[in-house]
């Protein structure tokens, strides 16, 4: 991420921050973090993890979605989100917001899963198979302006039950259990898409 779009002294929003994981190293080198998230209960946890390490006058932690962002106008640098909302086909209104609240020259940065390779793909696949498919994902993108960037990497365990703990959060029960019972091995491939653009 940081060689798409550098954040050392800039503005960073993460965007759909969750319980904060990622706070602390965005705010290790960059000007100013905020952090929005629309779940009360994550938010006070991002809160407490903040307090916990030392950065509450750091990081600015505010309620708000990506659809309502509760920020000025070209207010920020570098947006991340991970995961969360932006994930093709009906989130046109959040990227009417990012194209609202990012500086010109900023970029914002979106992970998701990439379905379609990798052994998490393919479990991920079977776990949500509402989801659009790939080519309807790619020109979704393309459409709004957005490049991708295929990152390959991966899990690795140290134990089988900290595997199946993590493959049981990330999958429906039905699609755990049949994903758990054919993998062998503490380690699982996993693709994902860094899509990006500058504004």
């Amino acid at each position: 991420m940081s060689e798409r779009a550098p954040w050392a002294g800039r503005t960073v929003l993460d965007l759909g921050c969750g319980t904060g994981f990622h706070l602390a190293a965005f705010a290790a080198t960059a000007g100013q973090v905020v952090g929005v998230e629309p779940h009360a209960a994550l938010l006070a946890a991002a809160v407490r993890r903040t307090r916990r390490a030392g950065l509450a006058g750091d990081v600015r932690l505010l309620a708000g979605t990506a659809q309502r962002l509760p920020l000025p106008d070209h207010s920020v640098d570098v947006v991340h989100a991970r995961w969360a909302y932006f994930l093709g086909p009906g989130c046109e209104p959040g990227l009417a917001e990012l194209a609202r609240v990012v500086r010109r020259g900023g970029t914002a940065l979106v992970i998701d899963n990439d379905a379609s390779r990798s052994t998490f793909g393919g479990w991920f696949a079977r776990g949500f198979p509402r989801l659009p498919d790939r080519a309807e994902v790619e020109r979704f993108w393309a459409r709004h302006g957005w490049s991708r960037r295929g990152v390959d990497m991966g899990w690795r365990f140290t134990s089988r039950a900290d595997l199946e703990a993590v493959v049981r959060i990330e999958l429906p029960p039905a699609v755990a259990d049949d994903a758990l019972a054919h993998h062998t091995g503490l380690e699982v491939d996993y693709a994902v898409d860094l899509w990006s653009r500058d504004y």
